[in-house]
């Protein structure tokens, strides 16, 4: 498709587009998405479809389980480089990638019907687990490198903490010896460049065998590594030499391993990417109220209560009223010119249409009805607003030529003309007979086209071509207010006059006017209002007949209703009136037995006909019994097993709060400053140094970091 940047800005599209960009997790795709241009249908249907699916997602509880990524471009291309080692955090982006691949290839399948588009491509992509495997092998779930990653690696470490339990050990023994001989500060030891040192009084240096590392700011303290620590520091900093070595070793080796898979990556990275995009213009459609209306492939668009999105947000956000817009352009209606006052919604019904065929065309749902239908074109050209040129020194009237001029070489039958103020900028007569022949040009290359004018004369033309329609936007002839509602199949008054009274222009001034203009013209203008009034009491006359018509289906429904429950009251009469006229027959029956008795029937004889009689009720109670206690039976059985759920759920959040009021009882006592802790999992060790509330800094030496004082461990 063909549209040039100018139309593009008329149209407000890179707004829209930096509307949408923020709902991109990624910078890239942002980028991407203000970068957006209209496509080709198949390939625009396709992503149509595929925001539609995704969509839905948020209209249910099928969540999609995508969620915020890391790109790996820059690791995908520096990977392949022969002995190159990738960072840690590279490593755990690629698994997290991975990772988000296979749930996604578990997801779709499971709604083949919700996500058909969706489904179709994630399947083509080849999920290999063994990246995952890999990179679980050498790293643990906080993103360091396990011990098992290499057998040297494991006795690298193993070492490593013999030798810094024996500078603890070595270390609390000459704190205690020194501290008994008072030749400590009252501070008594502290940390220099992550190594615990004596606050040894400068006046008993001498007397401490060790390492000197440094002196206090007023040189009353010495800071003094004990000799028993010494060796096993320097045997500690060459095992972490060592083990730094081992660590890139497994690290290159790994990096070779997963270059292996570098084109599965690529493929991930690429499809990530177009999945961030599609969320991206489905969080905005949610916003908008986008849908996808029908895709013709025949020239037929059909736009019911569409919306101008833009307009739509700031109207939201001040809490205004937007008015939707109702047209339709086929073969045989190309042609619709707007008529009707300034500021009556002409402009912005431009830019509607135009707005929505770049976004649909660029994979983008738009503000519609459902029932709504679209096609593409080839080309958008626009001719909206004021277009002076100061720097080519060229009137409104010349530039509009200008740019007319290259519509009328461009415009073919697969064209979208828009043109507001068509014919403006020069004598009327003239330039109106100017524009009348640049639309009959227009109509006869076949072009599509929807213009607004205030000429009478095109009007005119327009009412003499089978394929063209005149519109208006409807006014208040009492009230002089717009009513920015888009009435198709007659022209409209530009209310020249009444909106000059109703602006109080004095009336000598706008009777003289009034007869200074042709007689005709001023008998069509009052034609066309007394056209629109009639329309606006034919319109109002339809709005309370549909309102009654939804009155009258609302009483039928409640009537429907009562229907129902009427039928319902019968059927229990009925059967009470049956239960209570068995109970009379059976009542008759023994009365019938008492009498015959009474008249010298044998006992037995009685007796015999009571038995029958009671076996029959038997059975006919028992066959009622039945299907009452399959009933019961189910019942119980759903209720009892919620009240297992219920109670198992019960018991186990009774456990965890229980254990989570311990721990927190049992932090509290060991949880201060000067305290030895590491992250749960991990191996590092660091010092407390500030408790504010749950927070905890740490200090590791090098470095310090603020952590959440749940995930620490003592040491």
């Amino acid at each position: 498709m063909y549209i040039d940047k100018e139309d593009l800005d008329e149209l407000e599209f890179p707004q829209l587009l930096a509307e949408i960009s923020p709902f991109a997790y990624s910078p890239k795709t942002r980028e991407k998405i203000l970068q957006l241009r209209p496509m080709e249908i198949d390939e625009a249907e396709l992503s149509l479809k595929k925001t539609s699916e995704y969509l839905s997602s948020f209209e249910s509880s099928n969540a999609i389980p995508f969620d915020e990524y890391e790109d790996i471009e820059d690791e995908l291309k520096l990977m392949l480089i022969e002995n190159y080692r990738l960072e840690n955090s590279a490593f755990i982006k690629i698994k997290t990638l991975t990772e988000q691949i296979g749930r996604l290839q578990k997801f779709f399948p499971t709604m083949p019907e919700t996500f058909p588009n969706l489904i179709e491509e994630v399947s083509v992509l080849e999920f290999r687990k063994e990246i995952i495997d890999k990179v679980d092998k050498v790293f643990n779930r906080f993103g360091e490198v396990k011990s098992e990653a290499s057998p040297a690696l494991k006795g690298l470490r193993t070492e490593i903490q013999h030798a810094k339990k024996a500078i603890q050990e070595n270390f609390n023994r000459a704190l205690t010896t020194y501290g008994q001989s008072d030749f400590l500060d009252d501070i008594r030891e502290t940390i220099i460049d992550d190594q615990r040192v004596l606050a040894v009084k400068s006046g008993f240096k001498k007397r401490v065998a060790g390492r000197t590392l440094g002196i206090s700011k007023t040189g009353s303290i010495t800071y003094i590594q004990p000799d028993s620590v010494v060796k096993h520091y320097f045997k500690l900093r060459e095992n972490e030499e060592e083990e730094k070595k081992e660590i890139d070793k497994v690290l290159r080796k790994l990096t070779a391993e997963l270059a292996e898979f570098q084109p599965q990556l690529w493929r991930y990275q690429m499809y990530i990417f177009d999945l961030d995009l599609t969320r991206a213009k489905a969080k905005f459609s949610e916003l908008i109220n986008g849908v996808l209306p029908k895709i013709n492939r025949h020239k037929t668009l059909k736009l019911k209560d569409a919306y101008h999105p833009l307009l739509w947000l700031r109207n939201k956000i001040e809490n205004k009223t937007i008015h939707p817009q109702t047209l339709a352009l086929t073969e045989h209606n190309r042609i619709i010119c707007i008529s009707g006052p300034n500021a009556g919604g002409k402009s912005i019904t431009l830019k509607t249409v135009g707005l929505l065929q770049l976004m649909i065309q660029s994979g983008i749902l738009v503000p519609v009805h459902p029932k709504s239908e679209m096609f593409f074109f080839d080309k958008v050209m626009t001719d909206i607003g004021d277009n002076q040129s100061i720097e080519n020194h060229l009137s409104t009237y010349s530039s509009r030529l200008k740019k007319m001029s290259g519509i009328i070489r461009e415009a073919d039958s697969d064209t979208l003309l828009l043109i507001d103020e068509f014919g403006t900028g020069s004598d009327p007569e003239l330039g109106g007979a100017l524009a009348e022949s640049f639309m009959e040009y227009f109509y006869d290359k076949k072009s599509f086209a929807i213009i607004t004018t205030h000429y009478t004369n095109i009007k005119l033309v327009i009412e003499q071509l089978p394929n063209a329609q005149n519109a208006a936007m409807l006014f208040n002839e009492e009230t002089l207010e717009p009513m920015y509602k888009l009435e198709v199949g007659q022209a409209g008054s530009s209310f020249t006059f009444e909106v000059a009274e109703k602006n109080k222009i004095p009336r000598f001034i706008i009777h003289s006017a009034k007869k200074k203009v042709e007689h005709d013209i001023v008998n069509l203008d009052k034609t066309i209002v007394k056209l629109q009034q009639e329309k606006f009491e034919v319109e109002k006359l339809k709005s309370d007949l549909a309102e009654r018509k939804e009155s009258v289906e609302d009483k039928r429904d409640n009537l429907q209703k009562l229907n129902e429950q009427l039928q319902q009251k019968l059927f229990n009469f009925q059967k009470l009136y049956e239960e209570e006229h068995r109970k009379l027959q059976f009542g008759n029956k023994i009365e019938t037995f008492i009498e015959s008795y009474t008249k010298g029937k044998s006992r037995k004889d009685v007796v015999k006909d009571f038995v029958k009689l009671l076996e029959q009720e038997k059975f006919r109670k028992l066959g009622i019994d039945k299907d009452e206690s399959k009933r019961l039976q189910v019942v119980k059985r759903k209720v009892t097993q919620q009240l297992k759920k219920e109670e198992v759920i019960e018991k186990i959040t009774e456990t965890n709060e229980k254990l989570e009021e311990k721990r927190k009882s049992d932090r509290a006592i060991w949880m201060k400053i000067g305290q030895r802790v590491r992250i749960t999992g991990s191996t590092s060790v660091g010092t407390i140094e500030k408790i504010s509330r749950n927070k905890v800094i740490v200090n590791y030496g090098t470095f310090k970091t603020t952590i959440n004082a749940d995930e620490l461990e003592r040491i």
